[in-house]
């Protein structure tokens, strides 16, 4: 039985509830943007694409500095949330905000191309029986996308559940408050004696993620096998 110590323990559920929740959060907001990208045209939509990309190309220390700056404690945003009592700096919240805003273009990314794979036929045939664009998109579009959907779902869950430096930026490493796995193994690193234990929590991050791109692998086949027919 892989023996770890309870902080340890703690980084991995917190790791997977940071996750959990920054998958879910994101989801609804991924699907509308990915919708707009996929069905829209409109001025300023390439401006749009390349803002919800740019946190793969930008160094993820920026991303968690720029997130300090907006929703720290006394960030443009942050100050006032926390006047509500709502705080996300130093915190696991905010740590799936991080998660969040990193797995998010990969999210999207699945879900557009998923949508954009959806015959208009589909769409326009219910338009013709007396479906508006909302119904429309609930019965028919995200139905038949669904397989994409989860699959970029699960392909931003592994993204979340392996993301460090922006979390680290934004809410630091706290023991059982923002100490995530990818934290967990950085600290072990720096004392002596602790790569053995780095290494069991390399193994537990490793095999996670590989399940989350196996599933998300095997939702993809399946969006494709729908679309050609097979």
């Amino acid at each position: 039985m892989l023996h770890l110590t309870p902080e340890e323990w703690t980084a991995v559920a917190l790791s997977l509830r940071v996750a959990s929740v920054a998958t879910a959060v994101s989801l609804p907001f991924g699907i509308a943007v990915a919708w707009l990208l996929a069905r829209k045209d409109f001025p300023g939509k390439a401006l749009l694409n390349a803002v919800i990309y740019l946190p793969l190309v930008l160094p993820p220390v920026v991303t968690g500095y720029l997130l300090l700056i907006v929703f720290g404690r006394r960030g443009i945003f942050g100050a006032w949330l926390a006047d509500v009592g709502i705080v996300l700096s130093f915190r696991w919240t905010g740590a799936a905000l991080a998660c969040g805003v990193m797995a998010f273009p990969l999210l999207v990314g699945a879900i557009r191309l998923s949508i954009e794979a959806v015959d208009r036929k589909f769409e326009d045939a219910a338009a013709t029986l007396g479906a508006n664009r909302a119904w429309t998109l609930l019965t028919v579009t995200l139905p038949l996308a669904l397989p994409g959907i989860i699959a970029g779902a699960v392909l931003a869950f592994a993204r979340a559940l392996g993301e460090f430096g922006a979390t680290i930026t934004f809410v630091s490493n706290i023991p059982g408050e923002t100490q995530t796995i990818s934290a967990a193994i950085y600290t072990l690193t720096q004392v002596p004696g602790g790569d053995a234990q780095a290494l069991k929590l390399v193994g537990i991050a490793v095999a996670i993620s590989l399940v989350a791109l196996i599933v998300s692998e095997w939702f993809g086949r399946k969006a494709g096998a729908r679309v050609h027919g097979v």
